[in-house]
């Protein structure tokens, strides 16, 4: 996260709908104490380990492996191993940031029924689910299955990127219009020859109109999330934890 457009694309979308985003399920340190005494109790000879602290709440290596897994779920996302450790472990803390301000403006929660329509609706957009035949219930199956995920923990992940990115939209988006010919410029210029590359069929520009504004839209709020994230870490308590300090 250098700056404001590529902040918003790792933080929601490696590529851009982050919105974005994936998911960690933060938990106390009393929580995680007791999940490794219970591991220890059962013979366990490696344990999760805390890389970092989020205002109390803890970000798992698990929780790292898990997120670097669910950059393919991201509709146009990038090739599986292009998204490292680092990005994954800085995503997750702001990601926890954004979260932890969200809980604090209740508004209405997102239903399991909005979960499951815009997951049907993602994948036509991921790429790499073309060979899979995904719009099958026995591709998509089989797609989770092989990125090591199952349908409950893909909805967990789905829903906290979909509350990601309505608290972004309704704390930044006020005011920004995107016009139809940046739409318009975007599928010509970006998104075609994306499938171009991948020897893909483009779904049309009026299918996916809506998602392309999507992704600008949060280009164009990526400068005013960006300078906030940093005025969070700053007020608050975010640090990373090495290895040397979990075994003292």
């Amino acid at each position: 996260m250098k700056d404001g457009r590529a902040n918003l694309l790792r933080l929601v979308l490696p590529a851009a709908l982050l919105l974005l985003c994936g998911s960690m399920q933060a938990q106390s340190a009393a929580d995680a104490k007791s999940q490794s005494t219970a591991a220890q109790d059962a013979g366990a000879t490696q344990l999760d380990r805390v890389v970092a602290i989020v205002n109390g709440d803890l970000i798992l290596e698990s929780d790292v492996d898990e997120e670097r897994r669910f950059a393919v779920f991201q509709p146009y996302s990038e090739p599986t191993g292009s998204f490292s450790r680092a990005q994954a472990i800085q995503r997750l803390i702001d990601r926890t940031l954004i979260l932890q301000q969200a809980k604090e403006q209740p508004r209405k929660p997102i239903t399991d029924a909005e979960v499951q329509a815009n997951l049907a609706d993602l994948r036509k957009d991921i790429l790499a689910c073309k060979q899979y035949k995904c719009e099958t219930p026995e591709g998509w199956h089989k797609f989770l299955s092989d990125n090591g995920f199952t349908e409950e923990e893909l909805l967990r992940h789905w829903r906290d990127r979909m509350e990601t990115l309505q608290f972004i939209e309704d704390r930044f988006r006020m005011g920004i219009r995107i016009s139809d010919q940046q739409v318009q410029d975007y599928y010509k210029k970006t998104l075609l020859p994306k499938y171009a590359e991948r020897k893909a069929n483009a779904p049309k520009l009026d299918s996916i109109s809506d998602r392309i504004r999507e992704i600008l839209l949060q280009e164009q709020v990526g400068a005013l999330l960006d300078d906030w994230l940093k005025a969070l870490r700053a007020s608050g308590d975010v640090r990373m934890v090495t290895a040397d300090e979990v075994t003292r």
